[in-house]
């Protein structure tokens, strides 16, 4: 259906454009960061503009039958009336990659009748002498990072679970916090690649952040779910979801139990 070695040069060179911006290094000649704020306390970049630019041409070239659904790009519902959809965020976690900070990542999902089909992240300035960092997943075929197959946490106890997150509250001290990048994407791969045993977030986001890394997590045989801990389904008409909470089999019910009182407020 889809030639997945152009798929991946896609997204990778996806992730040079954004190389050539990011002020960890210094940027390419012509490629100035510019930022300002779409809403007060959501920034974005021209970065962010390229890369988007870029991958919905490309990936309209490699799948014209795909509908369309970025992050970057206005809605435009009659775009993705299909069965195959486009779930993007050119540059997952803005606030890391504006700052200089390595946690951002580019984010593809091919979506087939409201499911991921295909999940492809890639964070180029996380291990740099490696390439970065290249994630994929697909339904029924499993996931790997830079090649190598993903198996996600076991963890059965709650207790001591590791978690990416700066702080947590009292209520949660039972619990280990471990790094945390800017990107959701990134922080649910962690669950994925037993860095992390659990990850929960309790606000409203969008399809385009979850869409890749969601597979990617699921394949590698985590838990993925919302805040309440249902399905989690695509290409709805409101593409926003309460909530998504990321986690190792056995974790799971404890994890939606511990949140119920807090979804409810």
């Amino acid at each position: 259906m889809i030639n997945r070695e152009r798929l991946e040069a896609i997204v990778r060179h996806a992730g040079a454009i954004a190389m050539a911006y990011w002020p960890g290094k210094a940027p390419t000649a012509g490629n100035a960061l510019e930022i300002w704020e779409k809403q007060p306390g959501n920034p974005v970049s021209n970065a962010d503009l390229a890369v988007d630019a870029y991958l919905r041409r490309e990936l309209g070239a490699l799948l014209p039958s795909a509908g369309w659904l970025s992050e970057e790009t206005a809605d435009a519902p009659h775009q993705r009336s299909g069965d195959l959809i486009w779930l993007v965020d050119p540059i997952d976690g803005t606030r890391d990659f504006i700052h200089g900070r390595p946690g951002w990542a580019v984010s593809v999902a091919l979506v087939s009748c409201g499911r991921p089909l295909i999940g492809l992240l890639y964070a180029p300035a996380r291990r740099i002498e490696q390439g970065g960092e290249f994630w994929q997943g697909e339904a029924g075929r499993g996931s790997t990072r830079n090649g190598v197959r993903l198996a996600a946490s076991t963890r059965s106890r709650i207790a001591g679970a590791r978690v990416p997150a700066k702080f947590l509250p009292p209520e949660d001290a039972d619990l280990l916090l471990v790094d945390q990048p800017n990107s959701i994407a990134l922080r649910m791969a962690m669950v994925a690649a037993d860095e992390a045993d659990l990850l929960a977030t309790l606000r409203w986001g969008y399809e385009w952040d979850i869409g890749a890394a969601a597979l990617i997590a699921r394949e590698a045989g985590a838990a993925v779910s919302d805040a309440f801990g249902d399905k989690i389904n695509y290409n709805k008409p409101d593409p926003r979801a309460f909530g998504v909470l990321v986690s190792a089999p056995g974790l799971h019910a404890a994890a939606v139990a511990r949140l119920a009182g807090r979804v409810k407020e």
